[in-house]
């Protein structure tokens, strides 16, 4: 489970910065006050913090300094449009990105799970085994979801778990058969057009420019693959 701060003294920008982020892999703490957030992180195993700039008692600037003595851990500034060089301050005291109101859902998902990656691969947080990231798309196979660069995909049962054997295998190439054989769960190879269709199907929900793809590549007489991509 991925534990998420959100720190603002307006309450309905963290209300919704909370249903942004409802997701059953993340576990979402609160905090007001820059003094409320440095306690939180103390007291719990914070994995990303996003926090304003804009508060009393202690503010975002002054958390953040506080909070890079202590952990290394994603900081995500919200701040406001006239805040530039309170954003320039908040990035040199050690901030890792920031975010500017009003929010689009999207990006804030987006901006999120990019600095999880990173993290993650850093060593920061422990990969979920469920979880499973290739460039933009990103898999959970516990909830059985699907998104690419932070958007979500919907997936036939046959395209979810093709992708789910090529996303567990990238860089591996698999024929035809085996793609059939792994996914319709059938010994006897029946349907070279079936996989293909799918794939193709696949492609279409996945791929920016599907007859160009980035990551579900064709290896010519040989299979498919999916290509290997680092976390970005």
């Amino acid at each position: 489970m991925v534990n998420i701060l959100i720190c603002d003294d307006d309450r309905d920008i963290v209300s919704a910065l909370k249903i942004y982020l409802y997701s059953a892999e993340y576990n979402l703490y609160e905090a007001y006050t820059g003094a409320q957030a440095l306690e939180c992180v103390r007291n719990n195993d914070i994995h990303l913090v996003l926090m304003d700039i804009m508060m009393p008692v202690m503010d975002g600037i002054a958390a953040t300094q506080k909070l890079r003595e202590i952990c290394n851990v994603p900081i995500i500034l919200l701040t406001a449009k006239s805040e530039d060089a309170d954003k320039v301050l908040g990035l040199n005291t050690g901030a890792d990105d920031y975010i500017t109101k009003p929010f689009n859902p999207v990006e804030v998902q987006a901006r999120v799970r990019s600095h999880l990656r990173r993290y993650t691969a850093l060593g920061g947080l422990p990969p979920s085994p469920d979880r499973l990231c290739v460039g933009g798309i990103e898999l959970d196979d516990a909830c059985k979801s699907v998104s690419v660069d932070g958007e979500a995909v919907s997936l036939t049962p046959i395209e979810y778990s093709i992708l789910l054997l090529m996303m567990q295998n990238p860089g591996r190439v698999f024929s035809s058969a085996q793609i059939y054989r792994a996914v319709w769960k059938e010994e006897t190879f029946s349907s070279q057009s079936a996989v293909a269709v799918h794939i193709r199907h696949l492609r279409e929900k996945i791929e920016i420019d599907p007859s160009n793809p980035r990551y579900l590549k064709v290896v010519w007489g040989q299979g498919y693959k999916m290509e290997k991509e680092t976390y970005v």
